[in-house]
């Protein structure tokens, strides 16, 4: 068994690849999900703020009148300048940045709330007949839980048959995932959903020796492995915690 977090060599492994997936390099699916996900986080409102422009009262004094008054020199103007701008205005753009970062924070999530894989993507075993076999997907562990988008989509299929059991399929752009053996499916075909949204409570429905969550990802209609997803919902996440850390 494998826990997402450790380094684990079939986070992106190549190797593990099918004829049908050998022709497209996992750097091209990588870019793909990432515009993507630029394309799909929720964008913070900006306010636009428009500095002032150097307001400064010029007054002409009689050349034949002796004043006591300073002299106006640059130094003087950079610092009345800065006087002008309010301080709102920096914590207005610290705000907005933080906003935006919660904002792509969101914009993704894991499936469960608990990740823990049973079987990775690749060849295996199969537990059916005890042959070498093809996994076109993931298997997760998981006991009645509830199963969540990893980004917003359009819910394309919901149905139940002998294999996958109870199902729901999501369509993120190029990208579709379906998540398989579920116990109930928690959305409607043709339903917008969000990062974070229930789609479904795991189950043991289908061709299945035992209650988990099984998840497959396609590219254009070619099967990929889903630990890239995984992936980039780490790296995004990642970079918004540190990004947050500094503003």
């Amino acid at each position: 068994m494998l826990y997402f977090g450790g380094k684990s060599r079939h986070l992106l492994d190549g190797r593990r690849t099918v004829p049908t997936f050998a022709s497209m390099s996992n750097t091209r699916i990588v870019i793909a999900l990432l515009l993507l996900l630029s394309g799909n986080h929720v964008k913070a409102q900006f306010n636009t703020v428009s500095c002032p422009g150097n307001r400064y009262k010029v007054s002409v004094e009689n050349p034949t009148r002796t004043t006591n008054k300073a002299e106006v020199t640059p130094e003087s103007i950079t610092s009345e300048n800065e006087k002008s701008v309010p301080d709102k205005v920096s914590l207005s753009s610290a705000d907005t940045k933080k906003k935006e970062q919660v904002a792509r924070y969101l914009s993704v999530c894991y499936p469960l709330s608990h990740i823990k894989i049973n079987s990775p993507y690749g060849y295996r075993k199969d537990p059916f007949t005890g042959k070498k076999k093809f996994h076109n997907g993931i298997d997760l562990h998981a006991r009645s839980a509830k199963v969540f988008a990893m980004m917003q989509g359009r819910v394309i299929a919901v149905g139940q048959d002998k294999v996958s059991g109870k199902y729901v399929t999501l369509q993120h752009g190029g990208f579709t995932v379906s998540y398989c053996h579920l116990s109930r499916v928690s959305a409607s075909q043709g339903q917008i959903v969000k990062a974070g949204d229930v789609v479904g409570i795991t189950g043991n429905t289908g061709r299945s020796t035992g209650e988990h969550l099984h998840i497959t990802c396609k590219f254009n209609g070619i099967s990929i492995n889903p630990m890239l997803f995984f992936k980039q919902i780490e790296v995004t996440q990642q970079s918004c915690v540190a990004a947050l850390t500094v503003l």
